[in-house]
């Protein structure tokens, strides 16, 4: 048996078959494969266990509000959304960071752990700085963006600053999450590594037919799938529709996924007339996403630098779809281009401009043998950079030498 690494985050799977937060738990699982003992702990959620396994994973989760029943700062988009919806969230940052210290502090003082895994800077990146100034566990903290694009804050800045510069080594999922990261604090060990997917599940295949007849789809498919939020950029998208219609009339996009702006792009899709060209489907299971990916003609993803400068760490459907080896063209922002390079593995627009993505999509549409060239190419290009495996490979260097 190798080091027992205690992973902390503030979104994970609330359950076995829930699909929130994925990542930290596919990555959690690989390295168990190495034969490292993880930990799993994380913020409870209203219905969920305190404690489970999840295969060879043991998932602690701790409450940080009473009643229960009213946590709402974790899960269901992330921490910042929550707090911009609800002052109920905002009250429960203080009540969180406390809870987690405590219940971090616990495993230190009533388990061996070699090696805290911090995903995200703020709050877990703070909490193992704190605790290793009296426990002396080294720690390896990992930033996914939404931790570090919006921050503001003087006091966030310092214990953002405070996190990294205390820790053991520093991840980050790609080139400008980590440029983010630099301009906070510098470190000496950090390093790109991105999330991965599954090679196994998100594959090629054959488009699924009945998928088509199900949603009366008889032209081409354009698929999203994500969170209805601000930065995916999809109110764009919509503007987009109409001038795409005009070349593509029998063309549909399909929005899988719930959130916040479901009804702001339902009104929106009704005042533009593309309502009946556009389909809004709740959220599906993981296990159902590839024949999805492997359906559509286009996968589009039009994310955007919101106005409090969070953006698209990286983009893991874009990953999930080229795995499936569908098309994708997508926004220049954020982390994307870590995985599209313009023209070789994918086609790149500017965020917010409804007629580039307009001109861009119909560019792909009008021409197959293109569009599977850059499918071609980006499938390639994610079975070489970005499996589970090779991510893995880089973690377990990490913390084999802490």
């Amino acid at each position: 048996m190798k080091k027992t690494i205690l992973v902390t985050a503030t979104t994970f799977p609330r359950s076995k078959e829930d699909a929130e937060g994925p990542f930290v738990l596919e990555l959690s699982r690989c390295l168990a494969e190495r034969g490292y003992r993880v930990l799993v702990l994380v913020p409870h959620a209203p219905g969920a266990r305190r404690k489970e396994r999840m295969g060879s994973l043991t998932v602690f989760r701790f409450p940080y509000f009473w009643p229960t029943r009213l946590q709402q700062l974790c899960y269901a988009g992330g921490i910042i959304p929550n707090m911009e919806r609800s002052f109920l969230a905002k009250l429960q940052v203080p009540f969180l960071v406390l809870s987690e210290i405590l219940a971090v502090r616990h495993h230190l003082r009533t388990q061996k752990i070699d090696v805290i895994h911090a995903h995200w800077i703020i709050p877990q990146g703070f909490v193992a700085a704190l605790l290793k100034l009296f426990y002396h566990v080294p720690y390896v903290v990992t930033a996914h963006a939404g931790d570090i694009f919006p921050l503001h804050s003087g006091i966030l800045k310092l214990f953002a600053r405070f996190s990294i510069k205390h820790s053991d080594f520093c991840t980050v999922n790609s080139v400008a999450t980590g440029k983010a990261v630099s301009a906070v604090e510098k470190h000496p060990h950090q390093e790109v590594i991105p999330m991965g997917i599954d090679p196994s599940v998100f594959c090629p295949g054959k488009a699924d037919q009945t998928l088509k007849r199900r949603y009366g789809i008889r032209g081409p498919l354009l698929l999203n799938i994500g969170r209805l939020a601000e930065k995916k950029g999809l109110r764009y998208l919509l503007k987009a529709m109409p001038s795409v219609l005009r070349k593509h009339p029998s063309a549909k996009l399909m929005l899988v996924g719930g959130g916040p702006e479901r009804k702001t792009l339902d009104d929106l899709a009704v005042s533009l007339d593309v309502k009946d060209a556009i389909i809004f489907v709740d959220k599906i299971p993981n296990k159902d996403l590839p024949r999805y990916y492997q359906t559509a003609d286009l996968f589009i993803l039009p994310s955007i630098i919101t106005s409090q400068g969070d953006t698209e760490g990286l983009g893991v459907v874009l990953l999930e779809s080229l795995a499936c080896r569908c098309p994708v063209v997508a926004s220049d922002v954020g982390g994307i281009g870590d995985i599209i390079k313009h023209a070789k593995t994918g086609l790149l627009f500017p965020q917010k401009d409804p007629v580039r993505i307009a001109e861009t999509v119909n560019r792909m549409l009008a021409d197959p043998v293109f569009r599977k060239q850059l499918a071609d190419a980006g499938h390639h290009h994610v079975l070489k950079h970005f499996t589970w495996n090779i991510v893995a490979d880089k973690f377990d260097r990490i913390f084999s030498c802490l």
